[in-house]
């Protein structure tokens, strides 16, 4: 940023999330394996060989209807580069996978789980959450700049200066900036499901029957910007979730359920939700320890936002 007077946000931020990922999850900093800083970059091939049917990556269509949708991408091409994530995790989970085995899942098979859950669950995740996320904040300018870096500073002195688990609860205007982030762009917008028996589904004002079988195909974000429910619901508004909007929460839909329940086995809810939230948290508290402001330029990117940063003012309060 200062010599070139622009910086990019993604590469930094999905080296740094697989990084965290690494020492939170199994403690070992994958810089420091094999897999040097090439992580993230050999988990978005990965990726592209798992969501090629679905992914558009910009190239005119006849080539991607050819290259990524007509036959699947041969797994051979990936395999080596795959095996070193693998390794990494193998060498580092021995009490997750004994744990696994007293459940009855190999060593093996718990391995490529891990990866799996890893890689393309949750480092997948923040590879597109947090540039949504610092998009959307650096979008809304300085006034909220300055309330979070207010509200969070003020609460993690009251907290011995540290960022615990009670000072994240202290911080209302940042938990509902995330939940607002997370409203109107969820990082997984498409669900499917067949249906196990017939149905009938009610809108606001109209009925819908399905039939068992039937594949249901829904678009998250229809539903969480329902002018029904929310108030200019395609705007950005950080302070939706404080005070008495946190009653809006069950309808903040992004874990693949309402964010006022829980992910159990019988239910298609995200697993990691809780995690999300935590990590999701941390990255603005984080940011506004070390910065009052920021400017940012947007661009697309096949997944979540291309983010440059352009401006950056360090803390100085």
């Amino acid at each position: 940023l200062a010599s070139k007077g622009k910086a990019g946000l993604n590469d930094a931020n999905e080296q740094a999330a697989f990084n965290f990922l690494g020492q939170a999850w199994y403690g070992a900093n994958p810089t420091k394996t094999e897999l040097g800083k090439d992580g993230p970059t050999i988990i978005g091939k990965w990726v592209l060989f798992q969501l090629g049917p679905i992914m558009t990556l910009g190239l005119p269509k006849f080539l991607e209807e050819l290259l990524l949708h007509t036959f699947p991408l041969p797994p051979f091409l990936i395999k080596g580069e795959y095996q070193k994530l693998y390794n990494f995790i193998s060498q580092n989970s021995a009490e997750l996978q004994s744990f696994a085995a007293e459940m009855g899942v190999s060593r093996d098979e718990a391995c490529h789980n891990l990866v799996f859950a890893t890689c393309f669950n949750t480092f997948g995740g923040m590879k597109i959450l947090f540039p949504n996320i610092f998009k959307q904040i650096g979008k809304a300018g300085d006034k909220l700049h300055r309330l979070l870096a207010e509200e969070i500073r003020s609460a993690v002195r009251s907290n011995g200066g540290k960022i615990t688990m009670a000072a994240l609860e202290q911080m209302p205007l940042m938990k509902s900036t995330v939940y607002e982030a997370l409203r109107l762009e969820p990082p997984v917008p498409f669900q499917y499901g067949r249906a196990k028996k017939d149905l009938v589904i009610e809108s606001h004002d109209a009925a819908f029957q399905v039939k068992k079988g039937e594949m249901l195909f829904g678009y998250q974000p229809l539903a969480t910007t329902d002018p029904i429910i929310f108030e200019r619901p395609l705007e950005f508004v950080p302070e939706r979730f404080v005070g008495e909007g946190e009653k809006l929460l069950k309808h903040v839909l992004w874990s693949n359920g309402p964010e006022t329940e829980s992910p159990t086995v019988d239910n298609k809810q995200c697993a990691g939700k809780d995690f999300v939230i935590l990590v999701a948290r941390l990255f603005v508290a984080e940011l506004f320890l070390r910065y009052d402001s920021f400017e940012i330029e947007v661009g697309s990117s096949p997944l979540g936002a291309s983010v440059t940063v352009t401006s950056l003012k360090r803390a100085t309060f």
